[in-house]
């Protein structure tokens, strides 16, 4: 028989590739969509069985892996920050959980879920393990290296986003001409790459100061829990820069998901941006 695994699925396209990753593995997948996330579509992907339960809803997450027999999960997709914290209605389990938090951000509170399933008899796997392929690999992934100035930037970036990754408030940094421009908060890499794009658009034409070619710089947390908030880039990403007037996009070697693959690399080559990736 078959093992199950569970599948906690948040947004976007995340989830639906460790479905059918898990399912090309011979693994029978129990789905726990999150009603505030999850797309409909991981409905039809062949899952064993599909349950929909709102954020707050811990005691039945728990209680429906056991009754599917689960004994071994991965956490997969995004779920917005602002979502964990407006729309959360907790149950009485969940309630416990956040009153014991000394903090409240990501890591603190999806590690003390990930506890009480493991005192549960499920463990929670690391959600790149059906995935590796599509983790980044070391050097330069586009026709295009970066430039001297991005070259510095890149640098610079990765200074202050590990800074802000120690405290678990953002992942992505946007520099540009080595100032930063943007941080990642719980907006999200997306908005925080169009909000750089916004200020630059707004700048005068006496500011020629600053570097008008902007760099995204997206780090992994320092000592990052693969089980979950992996960094993720996606064709959407790339699409953003674009708009954004980015031209330079750096990750972490071996801890960044390149969601698309290869179209990843196919559509920044097209809009003339370079990715690079480092240990």
């Amino acid at each position: 028989m078959a093992e199950r695994i569970g599948l906690i699925a948040g947004n976007g396209a995340f989830p639906l590739l460790v479905l059918e990753a898990a399912r090309a593995r011979g693994l029978e997948v129990v789905v726990a969509a999150i009603k505030e996330e999850t797309s409909p579509e991981i409905e039809r992907r062949g899952a064993a069985a599909v349950h929909w339960l709102s954020l707050g809803e811990l005691s039945r997450l728990i209680e429906t892996f056991q009754r599917e027999g689960v004994r071994r999960a991965v956490m997969a997709g995004q779920v917005k920050h602002k979502q964990i914290f407006s729309s959360i209605r907790p149950d009485w389990r969940l309630a416990k959980l956040l009153l014991s938090l000394g903090t409240r951000n990501t890591d603190s509170l999806i590690g003390a879920v990930a506890q009480a399933l493991a005192d549960e008899g499920i463990t929670l796997m690391n959600s790149t393990e059906l995935l590796e392929p599509l983790l980044a690999r070391p050097g330069v992934l586009t026709r295009r290296a970066p430039s001297p100035q991005e070259l510095v930037d890149i640098a610079y970036g990765r200074q202050v986003a590990r800074r802000l990754a120690q405290y678990d408030i953002g992942q992505t940094v946007v520099v540009a001409g080595a100032a930063c421009v943007a941080v990642e908060a719980m907006e999200g890499t997306d908005a925080a790459i169009e909000r750089a794009g916004q200020i630059m658009a707004a700048l005068g034409p006496g500011d020629s100061a600053l570097s008008r070619s902007l760099t995204v710089v997206k780090v992994a947390k320092p000592n990052q829990d693969m089980r979950f908030d992996v960094p993720v880039i996606g064709v959407k990403t790339i699409e953003t820069m674009r708009r954004a007037g980015a031209s330079c996009l750096a990750v972490d070697a071996g801890k960044c998901l390149l969601m698309d693959g290869a179209r990843v690399i196919e559509a920044a080559d097209a809009a003339g941006i370079t990715i690079t990736s480092a240990e």
